[in-house]
């Protein structure tokens, strides 16, 4: 310390804080606290760090492995608890806190409570349906990023994103994401960027909090503004214990913001890497092709072609020949059988002729004057004219004798 900073009385920030500690260990002791747990960890050394909430007023709260042993509930967030002990400074990170060295539960806490609720009623309106949610697209080019400004999550999503695909263009939608306006301005931040189009995907983020600080990613408006947008939405609220109703309503939900720019675009260099893969692969495939195709022809000289093709014609010229020898043989069989079928049609007609008829002595009659067969006696009576038609001619008669009289319907002719 110089003379100037002695004149003045400086202190250092270690002397305010031991300053401070020692004050307040003294003054808060044995002190009974009533609260809802949020944040609730326990870490890998058996120690519990939590934080205690009411309506209008938060504080860290820590319970080390000697005493957190001999509490009968496991502890979560939203438990409404009474603890027992000691407001102490850690001197660190210059916050106060309570050393708990008891617990006992009352029943669930109002916070919690009320996101049950919400969750039940959000859910009963089909906003968390599976059916309803888009799909995100697999190599987007415009990412609209709704959240703080000045947060780490929008400095991890930048460094991710620049890391995976510099090309990606990312478009900061500046949003309040604690207090009251906050769930106001995020849903119209969702509203403007389904309005103007400005996105292939719209992530909602903000870095770790305590429940309360989280509550404007579980408010209705915010609720509704991811279930009307056409564009998909991914929420990465807090880290990886946290939760917000935003994370049932998106399309997507992711543990922290880097798991949201990790899981929306694609990984340049893998890109690169499989196109790399794929052009080698087809190079590859490519060159066998041709030394294929080289060793084929090796194969063929002009003297071997016109060996071939004169094989081929030979042998197409052997196989029309035995074509064309069993179509002439299917046709003569064809022929034969027709001609046999003739022969017989002609024989049965022959021997119904009446020519036929003839020559085994039969005769034909007829009427000379009407040129009519005779079938009936009665029809020629003594002196009508008649023909005879035997085999070899034609023979003329004169009826000379009736018998029909008699019954006898016969009668004689005698030969002109």
């Amino acid at each position: 310390m110089n003379d100037s900073e002695s004149k003045l009385n400086v202190l250092s920030v270690s002397q305010v804080t031991s300053l401070l500690k020692s004050l307040i260990d003294k003054s808060f002791y044995d002190i009974t606290l009533r609260g809802e747990i949020s944040n609730f960890s326990r870490a890998s050394s058996g120690h519990w760090y939590f934080q205690l909430n009411d309506a209008d007023a938060a504080i860290q709260a820590v319970m080390f492995k000697t005493k957190s042993w001999k509490v009968g509930f496991a502890p979560k967030d939203g438990d409404m608890v009474i603890v027992h002990g000691n407001i102490s400074i850690y001197e660190k990170r210059g916050s106060y806190q309570i050393l708990c060295d008891s617990m006992i539960p009352i029943g669930r806490g109002d916070i919690l409570a009320m996101l049950e609720e919400r969750k039940r009623d959000f859910a009963a309106a089909g906003y968390f349906d599976q059916n309803r949610k888009r799909p995100i697209p697999s190599d987007p080019r415009k990412v609209a990023v709704v959240t703080s400004p000045t947060g780490a999550a929008i400095r991890d999503i930048i460094q991710v994103m620049g890391r995976r695909d510099p090309s990606v263009e990312i478009i900061i939608l500046p949003a309040s994401v604690q207090g009251d306006e906050a769930a106001a301005t995020i849903a119209a931040q969702i509203y403007a960027a389904n309005r103007m189009k400005i996105a292939d995907v719209i992530i909602v983020t903000r870095g770790g909090g305590s429940l309360e600080d989280l509550l404007p990613f579980s408010e209705r408006i915010v609720i509704e503004a991811i279930v009307n947008s056409t564009l998909p939405v991914v929420s990465a609220v807090g880290h990886e214990i946290d939760w917000a109703l935003s994370d049932y309503a998106a399309d997507l939900r992711c543990p922290t913001p880097s798991a949201a720019a990790e899981l929306v675009t694609s990984d340049r260099q893998e890109r690169l890497a499989k196109v790399r893969m794929l052009s080698r692969a087809m190079a590859n495939a490519l060159q066998a092709n041709v030394e294929l195709a080289k060793s084929l022809a090796r194969r063929f000289s002009t003297t071997r072609m016109a060996d071939y093709l004169t094989h081929r014609i030979q042998t197409m010229r052997m196989l029309l020949d035995d074509h064309r020898g069993s179509l002439i043989e299917t046709i003569n069989s064809s022929m034969q059988h027709k001609r046999h079928r003739f022969q017989l049609v002609d024989h049965a007609l022959r021997e119904l002729s009446p020519m036929t008829i003839l020559k085994r002595g039969y005769s034909i009659t007829m009427l000379r004057e009407s040129k009519c067969v005779l079938s009936d006696a009665k029809d020629a009576p003594i002196g009508t004219l008649l023909d005879i038609i035997v085999a070899n001619g034609t023979v003329g008669a004169i009826v000379d004798t009736d018998k029909s009289n008699q019954g006898d319907t016969s009668w004689h002719t005698k030969q002109m």
